[in-house]
């Protein structure tokens, strides 16, 4: 449930995916307990179906339309929020998020989601207030403990970083997503052996138990690379491309890895990919464009130089 994505990025569809599907089910915990008016009831129905099947704009659409008769306000408006913010739809969430707070301003809940919102919006200063008051209302509330240290991560704030991923830990051992960015975190404190702990740890707890994770995969590879250790990072970044074949930055790493490896033909089509799946990923059009560069491909490699020189003119996105 806790916003969980490494490479979040502002202003992008990819944005919000890791703020968690299933936390629209808390969201809304009355729905379904007690019986609503048929037509409440329907519009309800329809639109938690529409969210469970990704089809987000659909359901910000229909939770918009309870509002009319439906009479849980408050829920319904944090149900909205978080639906239009999984639809890209950043501004309107806030507001309805700022309207179910309103309404229920002692809502652990609308707290974290609408901190989540500001984040994504770069209103890093909202977003801290709005996860602090979160937490202040539940000190034990996991997903906005972890939200809160993803912003100190990004920010580099290391040390009150780590006090966070640690407070989750101590409340929940088998955490593997606050494994993961204590790893990141120490791995930035130059901590490489207690970075590497806590990467392995999140490794051993992800491997079987959560297929679909593929950071802490991806995470490591990043680890191994940076200290040529070109075999681990491949075996781990292709392990994550897997996971999640939807991640330029996983294809990124694998091609990476075997450059590393000396596989430059390998390498093309894995860092094509990578490009594919991201238009906008700089260094991987650059890495494409020196792979192209040595293998002789002098047309596309001008092609890609000339994208990276273009992107490189435009604000850098959080990767």
């Amino acid at each position: 449930m806790a916003l969980a994505t490494f490479n979040l990025r502002r202003g992008s569809p990819s944005s919000v995916r890791g703020i968690g599907q299933a936390l629209l089910l808390g969201a809304i915990p009355l729905f379904g307990q007690q019986r609503e008016s048929d037509e409440c009831q329907s519009l309800i129905d329809r639109a938690r179906s529409s969210y469970e099947l990704r089809r987000f704009d659909a359901a910000a659409g229909e939770f918009s339309g309870a509002l009319s008769v439906c009479p849980q306000r408050g829920q319904l408006l944090l149900a909205l929020g978080q639906a239009q913010l999984m639809a890209g739809q950043v501004d309107a969430s806030i507001e309805s998020l700022r309207r179910a707070i309103q309404l229920e301003p002692k809502n652990v809940l609308a707290h974290k989601v609408l901190g989540d919102a500001l984040y994504l919006s770069g209103k890093e200063d909202e977003a801290e207030q709005s996860l602090n008051e979160a937490q202040a209302l539940d000190p034990k509330f996991e997903p906005a403990l972890y939200a809160l240290g993803r912003i100190y991560y990004q920010q580099n704030r290391l040390p009150q970083a780590v006090k966070q991923f640690e407070q989750i830990l101590a409340l929940d051992a088998k955490n593997y997503r606050a494994y993961d960015n204590l790893g990141l975190c120490y791995q930035a404190l130059d901590r490489d052996a207690d970075a590497l702990k806590s990467f392995l740890k999140a490794l051993d707890l992800v491997s079987k138990d959560h297929p679909e994770y593929d950071a802490a995969f991806a995470n490591l590879a990043e680890f191994f690379l940076r200290r040529n250790e070109y075999e681990k990072g491949f075996q781990l970044a292709a392990e994550a491309a897997q996971r999640n074949p939807r991640s330029a930055r996983n294809y990124f790493l694998t091609g990476k890895a075997l450059l590393g490896l000396n596989k430059g033909q390998l390498a093309l089509r894995w860092l094509e990919k990578a490009v594919e799946l991201d238009p906008s990923y700089r260094e991987a059009h650059y890495l494409l464009a020196r792979t192209y560069q040595k293998s002789g491909r002098k047309q596309d490699a001008d092609r890609e130089f000339d994208r990276f020189r273009q992107l490189n003119r435009t604000p850098a996105v959080r990767r």
